[in-house]
């Protein structure tokens, strides 16, 4: 794969042998992005048809006061449910009824599978058409899995995402898309950005409302803004999108190609390209080297967790001078991360899957000065004398993009900075 190179780029670690785990695994589960996802899309609702565990994982993890109304909610399958006494899919209907009687600014309306539904082969897809035929057109009603079995916290979103591409009606227009969910102050930059290069038709999936989802067709490109949507980009893919491909938008390095990806295929003028960018970066550097000298030469260890390890690992180890001893992923899907594994230069394990007592022992052989994890196992290696960074801290937090780069390197020396002291 080539990318326009603004730096000298190698081959780096896109041919190193990954290392596959298959074992325990110590992760949330997808439920978790509907935390930021209920943000992001303004008019849409998250139904979580599942266990009163799952509605304290939300309630949790949201931060939700009693008083509060947010936009997510869980439908209880009871022991009668689990057990095949009680029919869940009228229950569903009844539940759903009720919801958008009271809440009748719902435009969008998400139907999320979790551990127990799938355990008890709850068929929401099916619950999802006979209510879309009901409250259409008024009301769109989609479903998406966000059940722990086997996967990750970030899939959730993946999974949201990719439910509503065949969705999106067909245009014949050049257009651009941003696809994954930013923090809206970062994707106001990016927009910015990309209207100073002249690129005039972008849109942003997921939209903020239904009524600004983007288009889709053959002369429709789009960039993925997250690297753990897999699915997403197949699913756009398969609607006749052209998918560019590029290192993830973190740091000064990482943005810079990212844009130059785009630039690159909207035909942008060199010239322009540089005028746009040259304020930002040097920002984005200048930020940067207050940080950095305080995380070069130090060594880092990824736990898989967020999908975000491989782009993240690249930022750290080019422009923060870090040693990246392993680099572990849940998934690593080629197509997509290529180009930052051509970048990360050799030397770390990289390593796939999860295997939590194997990579506990390699983690406490090396002794990192920074350990990325799950905040699971963050406390336990706190304890053992390491310093650790929440991996899904990464995921909540503005870090894309120029004007974030300098917070997104002290996001990382904090838990460094916080043990140093402790020491004292």
């Amino acid at each position: 794969m080539n990318i326009n190179p603004l730096v000298d780029v190698k081959e780096g670690c896109s041919s190193a042998p990954i290392l596959k785990e298959r074992g325990q695994n110590e992760v949330f589960c997808g439920l978790t992005g509907i935390i930021w996802l209920h943000r992001k899309i303004q008019d849409a609702f998250f139904l979580v048809v599942g266990s009163r565990t799952c509605a304290h994982l939300l309630q949790s993890a949201a931060g939700v006061m009693i008083f509060a109304e947010p936009r997510f909610g869980t439908a209880i399958l009871e022991e009668k449910d689990l057990a095949g006494m009680a029919d869940a899919q009228e229950e569903l209907d009844s539940q759903v009824d009720k919801l958008l009687e009271r809440r009748p600014e719902i435009r969008q309306l998400f139907l999320v599978g979790s551990c127990p539904s799938e355990v008890i082969k709850l068929d929401l897809s099916k619950a999802a058409e006979r209510m879309t035929l009901k409250y259409a057109p008024t009301v769109r009603v989609l479903s998406y899995s966000g059940s722990g079995i086997e996967t990750t916290f970030t899939q959730g979103e993946d999974a949201c995402l990719a439910s509503m591409v065949n969705t999106l009606e067909k245009t014949e227009e050049k257009e651009l898309i941003l696809v994954g969910a930013l923090p809206d102050i970062v994707e106001d930059q990016f927009l910015t950005i990309l209207k100073q290069l002249g690129i005039k038709r972008v849109s942003t999936f997921p939209s903020r409302t239904v009524g600004s989802a983007p288009k889709i067709g053959e002369n429709v490109k789009f960039i993925l803004c997250q690297p753990f949507l897999g699915d997403t980009c197949e699913a756009l893919e398969d609607r006749g999108a052209i998918h560019i491909a590029a290192p993830f938008p973190f740091g000064e390095e990482g943005t810079t190609h990212w844009l130059k990806a785009i630039a690159t295929q909207f035909t942008v003028e060199d010239s322009l390209f540089e005028k746009v960018t040259e304020a930002p970066r040097n920002r984005a550097r200048k930020a940067l080297e207050l940080v950095s000298k305080n995380l070069s030469g130090r060594s880092v260890f990824f736990f898989p967790d967020s999908q975000l390890e491989i782009s993240l690992a690249r930022f750290l180890v080019r422009e923060c001078g870090m040693n990246a001893l392993e680099v572990g992923s849940p998934y690593i899907n080629r197509k997509i991360v290529t180009p930052d594994l051509e970048m990360l230069p050799e030397g770390p394990i990289i390593s796939e899957g999860q295997d939590v007592d194997r990579q506990l022992d390699r983690c406490r052989e090396a002794q990192p000065d920074l350990t990325i994890c799950g905040m699971g196992l963050a406390n336990p290696l706190e304890a053992e004398g390491l310093a650790t960074k929440w991996s899904i801290e990464l995921v909540f937090s503005p870090v894309h993009g120029y004007e974030q780069a300098g917070d997104l390197a002290s996001l990382f020396y904090r838990p460094i900075k916080r043990r140093e002291l402790l020491k004292v």
